[in-house]
């Protein structure tokens, strides 16, 4: 395995690390009534809450989704 390859494949496991994350923060979100729905679409990250789509980053959404819960949660 060259160097490359390597760099790669631990990019790939950090990435899913972060929206394994990101999932399970949206279906907190929505057992706990914020939200109606979550989900990658085009490259972004989709947010469904109050009858609005609202589309941001991966990095943007981990943050919005974590204020959302921190708000309701002691």
């Amino acid at each position: 395995m060259d160097e490359e390859h390597i760099k790669h494949r631990l990019n790939q496991e950090i990435e899913s690390i972060g929206i394994n994350k990101l999932t399970q923060l949206g279906n907190q979100a929505i057992s706990l009534g914020l939200i109606a729905g979550h989900g990658y679409r085009g490259g972004r990250y989709e947010i469904l809450r109050q009858g609005k789509a609202l589309v941001m980053s991966p990095d943007e959404a981990q943050t919005y989704l974590e204020k959302l819960i921190k708000e309701i949660t002691p």
